[in-house]
């Protein structure tokens, strides 16, 4: 199996060595509009041949997937184009940057019948699969409450490098360099996290959003800081369930700290995810009176780069699918709405 990675960017450094790992596969060219960054990302990681743009690569055509690593707003325009050009595409996170773009994605994928997958990373996340494979057994009960968050604090630490001056950072507090915020950019992961583990998709919400000030005229060169730092989330589940979601840049102390508690009338579970490690805890059966909880050791499951190659190699689509996404992205949509509007909106 051949891939493309399309974007030489911090993730596709990732990418490429899930990728290269994995038996059979090939990196077969690498895409970016920069030249020098092409050639470098090409010799980092042994890739075959190097485009300065997707039409060039899709000219060539000499391989069979792509791995879209573009920034958000990219997103929808690239792997449009390769899905026309017949190629299986496993994209980053989020599928696009509204709702109406990614049903198109969705459905121009599924009516050509090609793999299409998103990387929502934290579902390589062990503990959290063991997790909902507990809630779905009916271990808990009934689905009664949750609580998740997702924890960042590289605002005000420079622990992975300095936001004021690395366009890595600062495009990402730019709502006219494509970002959504930290709604766009990470709550689309703890809403995956919370949903997925807690077996349900979210039928209700009501959120708010806050952009606080970062520097004087809230401006740094070409960026301008207007993307949303936080958000707080109230939200239903189709099972009944009711929870909140919130999600910081400003969380001192949590370089990068994903968090779900899932409330049953009979048990609950909690997984605790951070850079550095992963655990799962459980409350069930005889320690529900006594209030114990029970770490549980959990095996490895396989990453989404194994599954989209699987998938691909069996011409047969696995999740996370451009369609689930699409799904979390109208919950991200209805979130921008219920703070514009100040009330409840149903998904």
């Amino acid at each position: 199996m051949r891939i493309l990675i399309l974007g030489t960017g911090g993730m596709a450094n990732t990418h490429a060595k899930n990728f290269a790992s994995i038996e059979g596969v090939t990196l077969a060219g690498g895409v970016d509009v920069d030249p020098a960054r092409v050639e470098a990302f090409c010799a980092a990681h042994n890739i075959e041949r190097g485009f300065g743009s997707l039409d060039a690569a899709l000219a060539w055509g000499d391989f069979d997937a792509v791995a879209n690593v573009t920034p958000d707003s990219v997103h929808y325009p690239t792997t449009m184009a390769a899905l026309a050009a017949g190629k299986h595409v496993f994209c980053e996170k989020p599928l696009a940057t509204d709702h109406a773009r990614a049903m198109e994605m969705t459905e121009t994928a599924e009516r050509l019948g090609l793999v299409n997958m998103v990387n929502l990373t934290y579902r390589n996340v062990a503990q959290l699969q063991k997790a909902r494979e507990i809630v779905q057994s009916g271990q808990v009960g009934t689905v009664k409450h949750f609580e998740a968050s997702y924890l960042q604090s590289w605002l005000v630490s420079k622990a992975w490098g300095d936001w004021r001056t690395e366009s890595q950072w600062l495009w990402r507090l730019s709502k006219k360099h494509g970002s959504n915020g930290v709604l766009g950019d990470i709550g689309v992961h703890i809403l995956d996290f919370a949903a997925y583990g807690a077996g349900s998709d979210f039928s209700k919400v009501f959120c708010r959003l806050e952009t606080f000030d970062k520097a004087p005229g809230n401006r740094i060169g070409e960026y301008d800081l207007d993307a949303n730092d936080s958000f707080a989330m109230t939200a239903q589940l189709e099972n009944g369930a009711l929870g909140v979601v919130h999600a910081s840049r400003w969380a001192t102390g949590h370089f990068n700290e994903l968090r779900l508690r899932v409330y049953g009338e009979k048990g609950s579970v909690e997984v605790q995810h951070r850079h550095d490690w992963s655990k799962l805890f459980t409350c069930l059966g005889p320690d529900v009176e006594t209030g114990t909880w029970t770490e549980v050791e959990v095996e490895p499951v396989p990453t989404n780069y194994q599954r989209f190659v699987d998938a691909c190699r069996v011409g047969k689509n696995l999740e996370p699918s451009f369609r689930h996404a699409t799904n979390i992205q109208k919950v991200l949509d209805m979130a921008t709405v219920t703070d514009r509007d100040r009330s409840e909106h149903t998904v």
